[in-house]
């Protein structure tokens, strides 16, 4: 017997919570197709984020470390899968859409550049005063205009909600940009599945950043000892004669995930619980329902201030990233004095769109491989071109 859209959306109809974003009620696309028979708008659009360029791209896309400097170590695309796998498993149990959450958590960081934030750093220097830069924006832009399925039009298609959620993604490090957000209720507070890929971005990037600081040596498990949160984790874990210090490291990141999850479950449920919201639309007129608790968001501050301080301000990550911005100025500097440079297509969008901005969005979708070949064929005189 097989299961057709239809059924997908009488299930959601039926099992979802009232707050939840079942596929039916999808504002739909900006060009109208014909509905798939068996997947429902959201699938659909989990498909195409997957089957996009960009999205291949973010596998050789820096996180903390340059992608050379090791195969263990999380990359942009990891990252991304991570995030959606606890994204599902915390939507899921709160009987929200998994499928629309998922679709936002796979397109969250597609927009970023290489070189991870020193990368996003340089391009929102160079253009400070031209429309500026922001991954979220950037994102936008990658799944409206910059993609290619049709010669129809630009972009994915995607439905309003997904884009939304790429838009209005918050973080430590994100800030949803109202000039760019205007066209998705700004003001109003996003729906409980993009909510979810907010928190679980933080459960994610904290957890893999430990993890690869500790495997990296950057980081040491007596180090990690002044944290709480952490030292408290790992002596949930560990027995007495433990000796295995790799053992240990997964042993403690895998719990410290679980509780997490766990604390942003049942906080959650007891906000919208609290908050007596029925709809979507009671969901928008409220503050943030997704949320850890209180005494989680004060572990998770201590824990983000050590990493700062010992990881991400490490000496040698410090030596990357600022390796990384100048690979970038000077790309892009370049492109700027001789845009023949560039590869047709995008010379080709100059007129219309302005020299600096099609030099950050060909910049913006490079890897950090290509990023440094890049480098190599402009400025070393024996590369091969």
């Amino acid at each position: 017997m097989l299961r057709h859209r239809k059924d997908l959306e009488d299930f959601e109809e039926k099992f979802l919570a009232n707050c939840a974003f079942s596929s039916k009620m999808s504002s739909g696309r900006d060009f109208p197709e014909p509905e798939s028979e068996f997947r429902t708008v959201f699938q659909r659009d989990r498909d195409r984020i997957i089957h996009s360029r960009a999205f291949r791209h973010m596998e050789y896309k820096t996180q903390v470390f340059v992608n050379h400097v090791g195969d263990y170590y999380r990359t942009r695309l990891t990252h991304t899968l991570e995030v959606a796998q606890i994204a599902k498993s915390v939507a899921k149990t709160l009987m929200l859409n998994e499928d629309l959450t998922e679709a936002i958590s796979l397109a969250h960081d597609i927009g970023h550049t290489p070189f991870g934030h020193a990368g996003e750093e340089a391009l929102r220097e160079l253009m400070a005063g031209d429309g500026g830069f922001e991954h979220n924006c950037q994102g936008l832009r990658v799944v409206e205009k910059l993609e290619f399925r049709t010669d129809k039009y630009n972009g994915l298609n995607l439905t309003v909600e997904t884009r939304e959620g790429i838009v209005k993604h918050s973080s430590e490090y994100d800030s949803p940009d109202d000039e760019f957000s205007k066209a998705f209720l700004p003001g109003k507070s996003p729906f409980l599945e993009a909510q979810i890929v907010n928190v679980a971005d933080e459960i994610a990037y904290n957890n893999h950043d430990i993890d690869d600081g500790l495997k990296s040596g950057l980081l040491s498990l007596p180090q990690m000892n002044e944290i709480p949160l952490w030292k408290e984790t790992l002596s949930s874990v560990s027995d007495s004669d433990e000796k295995n210090e790799k053992l240990l490291r997964i042993k403690a990141v895998r719990e410290l995930i679980g509780r997490q999850i766990e604390d942003v479950i049942m906080t959650s449920e007891e906000n919208i619980k609290k908050s007596g919201v029925k709809s979507v639309e009671d969901v928008r007129e409220n503050p943030i329902l997704i949320d850890f608790s209180e005494k989680m968001k004060g572990d998770n501050r201590l824990l983000k201030e050590f990493l700062y301080q010992n990881l991400y301000q490490h000496y040698k990550v410090v030596k990357m990233q600022d390796k990384a911005k100048r690979f970038v100025t000077r790309l892009f500097e370049s492109y700027l004095g001789e845009p023949r440079q560039l590869p047709p297509f995008h010379q080709s969008r100059i007129q219309n769109e302005g020299k600096k901005r099609v030099i950050c969005d060909y910049i913006a979708g490079m890897t950090d491989r290509y990023a440094m070949d890049e480098y190599s064929r402009l400025f070393e005189p024996y590369t091969r071109l």
